[in-house]
């Protein structure tokens, strides 16, 4: 029973050497203009995902870009010589959760007044071989 424990550890150690995340908390920029941007990039190998948010134009790209870059640097670390290119390395998953909302009041007429919003949002990227 003990060996048998121990073939699954070292089994899910091996699969953890391969996958690697990064994660972003408390963007401020609402979940779904950021899931906009993480659909365009999921499931696609990571180069590929690098340029696609390279050439996007919406604010949302540039830190979806650097969170991409840190999760590929988290992986490089765990693999050490390993090349990202040759390794077939893809976006295994991105989720965009919903984060803190600060309520703010905005003066609307007669006296009255208008919530306000702000919206922000984690996301989290893993990375894993194809």
């Amino acid at each position: 029973m003990g060996s048998r424990k121990r073939e699954m550890s070292t089994q899910i150690k091996e699969q953890k050497k391969t996958t690697a995340f990064a994660k972003l908390n408390d963007f401020p920029t609402s979940p779904r203009k950021m899931r906009l941007v993480a659909d365009t990039i999921r499931g696609k190998e990571v180069g590929a995902a690098l340029n696609i948010l390279k050439f996007t134009r919406t604010h949302n790209a540039l830190p979806m870009e650097k969170l991409l870059r840190s999760a590929i640097a988290n992986w490089q670390a765990k693999n050490e010589g390993a090349d990202i290119a040759e390794s077939n390395v893809v976006v295994k998953e991105i989720r965009v959760d919903v984060s803190r909302t600060l309520k703010r009041i905005s003066p609307a007429p007669q006296g009255r007044a208008h919530r306000i919003r702000k919206r922000s949002n984690h996301v989290t990227i893993i990375i894993d071989k194809k």
